[in-house]
């Protein structure tokens, strides 16, 4: 299998990853939000995503990045791994190239994430990252609006977006001094694994 950082020549999986992701928060029930084709292509140009594949050809997985409160805070999120490929590890392969991405791209942001997945939560663990109150994470509106197409939408408004069924993880570096080496440069970071 091959992770790498995200260029054209992977939009060719963008309708595949935005199939899985709408069938898997619809056979979970739980805290998936969905992802526009459209979304997913514009993740994928930027380089702000990276794609599993086999040698073949065939798509594994995926995960994106995003940006909140200009640059303070880094979201991953999306990691999805194909249906035929599950329970072999590559979750944890994807999104570790992913937290690397966005270490590379913005040593200096809290990373974090919204979870109801018990495999990512400790995924997240191993990578450094501690459970935290919502009020933690960006306030950013934008990234609040991404939600909406999450079945707990209503829970998290009614919270007033301070909980909801999802764990808030949060990675943050630290400080400018003692900051974890990020030695490797996005040419390294671009690199199949």
């Amino acid at each position: 299998m091959k992770i790498e950082v995200s260029s054209d020549k992977h939009l060719k999986y963008a309708e595949e990853i935005q199939l899985e992701i709408a069938d898997s928060a619809k056979q979970r029930g739980t805290g998936i939000s969905k992802r526009s084709f459209e979304y997913i292509c514009e993740k994928i140009l930027e380089g702000k995503a990276v794609v599993a594949f086999e040698d073949d050809g065939t798509w594994v997985g995926f995960c994106y990045i995003e940006t909140w409160s200009h640059g303070t805070f880094v979201a991953n999120s999306g990691l999805i791994v194909s249906s035929k490929f599950r329970n072999l590890g590559y979750a944890t392969l994807i999104k570790e190239k992913v937290f690397e991405l966005s270490r590379v791209r913005y040593p200096n942001a809290k990373v974090f994430g919204l979870t109801t997945g018990l495999a990512v939560m400790k995924i997240n663990a191993e990578l450094g990252y501690k459970p935290v109150i919502y009020s933690e994470l960006t306030q950013d509106e934008e990234f609040w609006n991404g939600c909406k197409t999450c079945v707990n939408y209503e829970i998290l408004m009614s919270k007033n977006r301070q909980n909801c069924l999802c764990t808030a993880m949060l990675f943050v570096p630290k400080n400018d001094n003692e900051q974890i080496k990020v030695e490797k440069d996005e040419k390294k970071c671009s690199t199949s694994i």
